[in-house]
């Protein structure tokens, strides 16, 4: 546990933000932490009110500072590992054969993916902690009618779901875990008393899987679900023969990414062979050794297809990539319930016709070398994942940023236009989270962001502050009036036609105006949102940001008494010169 910490330890603070970690950042800059809209937020599918707490506070205490966040993965790892050793040593008590499952657990690159991306393991690694927990706590309940592990063992399953609604599953893997050691221990009727023993905690786990159901289908919007099975069966398919079968030997040993997306296992044909031998190999010889050794295989399979069932029907379609089946992140908690089917496979009664498998030189030889191949080949997926995850341009971009933001508020007062990151950082789908006024809201040292500006700047794709123009995608026509173009007055709105229509999106426009005095005036696409700008006597130049569609735009003055020229100029995207 100390050497797989430390290699996860060396993952992590060689690790950054990626993707999803920059909306947990930027929602925690524009909300309250405590506010119900920030906690019970939608996040592509999530409901996950503690991890948003977590990384919030992080990210309120030190923004864009990596070693909080780095911190908490091993934290968060540190207690996955002892709580896995809990439920390990409440199965199979302080015997040597728990080394076994216990080293898949810790080392396979099942659980890799899900660890080194923070806003994935804010969710993952709470889970499956609660998962090889509440376990335990079943199990001791049944075995010594302690009704404190009833207690114990709600409590953690609340925590667990807060962090990750996936954990709704946790009280049926519980049951199941419990219900199968009793069974291989010769309980025939052990349904019956795990029921009857675990009420207390079957009971309360499941009345807050209602609840929690019923607070995501309130939270969640329902129209993310698909019922694409072709593709959600083919996604399952290739999560075993790339993921899961190449994993149990400690692979894939090689991975691929293309920004901006992030790694998946990409394992060649003698890696999948291999893990197909292995399996082979494995189920024959537990079948052969121990007795009910099928129905924990079958066990195996059906958990396999029932933590990821629900997430491949809410994101598979026919615009779904086959490789997110290989990117593995939704794959910890299978890791961990093939460590306990393991140990509760080892109580099994062995089979009489089996002796040839007893105890020997020989056995312990290949055990222990079998041991160490997986571990190296663990070791090996796990570095040549750490190469392909450093592969990240978020680090040097936020850091040309934060450089940038602060040598402008140390130089100039005027605001900076709002504007989209870069898409190679986050995607346009975040919006309004892959704002700047979103991801650096908690940034100190910077200039404010705006709707309008004097001076028109923008980030270049390293992150770099340059001036920009505003390209002529369209431009609004002259206006009637000589000397003067479009004339605006309180009360006496204008219609500036644009030389075609546009499309709905967000567009900038360039205002070049003549105004008698201070004041403010409304700009707005005819089919789009208003935006306030001040003006300033004299003639000036201001940068507007425009919402939405039309084929006009339109202006008004908010002002009395005030009058103002308006030019013809261009609307279009912003763009270095």
């Amino acid at each position: 546990m100390a050497v797989q910490l430390a290699i996860r330890a060396v993952l992590a603070f060689r690790g950054y933000f990626y993707w999803d970690d920059l909306i947990l950042i930027a929602r925690a800059g524009t909300h309250n932490l405590l506010s119900p809209a920030y906690l019970f937020d939608d996040h592509d599918g999530h409901v996950m009110p503690a991890a948003f707490l977590v990384a919030g506070g992080i990210a309120k205490l030190a923004p864009f500072n990596w070693i909080g966040p780095a911190i908490s993965l091993v934290v968060l790892q540190l207690v996955a590992s002892l709580a896995m050793l809990r439920a390990l040593y409440v199965i199979l008590g302080w015997r040597p054969v728990l080394l076994i499952p216990l080293t898949f657990a810790l080392y396979t690159p099942l659980g890799l993916p899900a660890f080194a991306w923070w806003a994935a393991a804010l969710n993952a690694l709470p889970m499956i902690a609660a998962l090889a927990w509440v376990c335990a706590d079943a199990i001791l309940l049944i075995r010594t009618g302690n009704q404190r592990y009833a207690l114990t063992g709600t409590g953690v399953f609340f925590i667990g779901l807060s962090f990750f609604e996936k954990a709704a599953v946790i009280p049926f893997a519980a049951f199941a875990v419990t219900a199968l050691l009793a069974y291989v221990r010769g309980d025939r009727s052990a349904v019956k008393t795990v029921w009857r023993g675990g009420l207390r905690l079957w009971i309360a786990s499941g009345a807050l899987t209602a609840a929690w159901i019923g607070l995501y289908l309130v939270v969640v919007d329902q129209r993310r679900w698909t019922l694409d099975l072709p593709m959600t069966g083919d996604l399952l398919v290739r999560s075993v023969t790339h993921g899961i079968v190449p994993g149990l030997i400690g692979g894939p040993w090689q991975w691929e990414r293309w920004a901006p997306s992030s790694p998946w296992a990409l394992p060649q044909w003698p890696v999948m062979v291999v893990g197909w031998l292995v399996l082979a190999a494995v189920i024959a010889v537990s079948v052969a050794r121990k007795e009910h050794a099928r129905l924990l295989w079958v066990a195996a399979a059906g958990y396999l297809v029932a933590c990821q069932l629900p997430i491949y029907l809410m994101r598979s379609s026919r615009f779904t990539a086959i490789e997110l089946a290989q990117t593995l992140r939704y794959l910890p908690d299978l890791a961990v319930i093939l460590a306990l089917l393991a140990a509760i496979g080892f109580c099994a009664p062995i089979r009489v016709s089996s002796v040839w498998l007893d105890a020997s030189r020989t056995r312990s030889g290949i055990v222990v070398a079998s041991a160490v191949l997986f571990v190296i080949s663990c070791a090996y997926s796990t570095v040549t994942f750490t190469t392909r995850w450093l592969d990240n341009p978020t680090r040097s971009y936020v850091a040309n940023v934060l450089t940038s933001l602060s040598q402008a508020h140390a130089t100039t007062t005027a605001p900076l236009l709002d504007q989209e990151v870069d898409p190679l950082i986050l995607q346009r789908f975040a919006w309004p989270d892959n704002l700047f006024s979103h991801v650096f809201a908690s940034v100190r040292d910077r200039p404010d962001f705006s709707t309008s500006t004097t001076n028109l700047r923008t980030f270049d794709r390293k992150g770099h502050l340059v001036g920009a123009q505003v390209t002529w995608v369209r431009h609004t026509l002259q206006g009637p009036k000589p000397q003067c173009g479009y004339l605006v007055q309180p009360g006496a709105p204008v219609r500036m036609p644009l030389d075609g229509p546009m499309l709905p999106t967000e567009w900038t426009a360039e205002i070049n105006y003549l105004a008698n005095s201070d004041g403010s005036m409304t700009f707005a696409l005819s089919d789009g949102d208003a935006t306030k700008v001040p003006v300033h006597p004299g003639l000036n130049r201001v940068f507007v940001r425009l919402s939405g569609a039309g084929n006009a735009v339109l202006a008004s003055a908010n002002t009395s008494a005030l009058s103002v020229c308006l030019a013809s100029g261009p609307v279009g995207y912003v763009a270095p010169p």
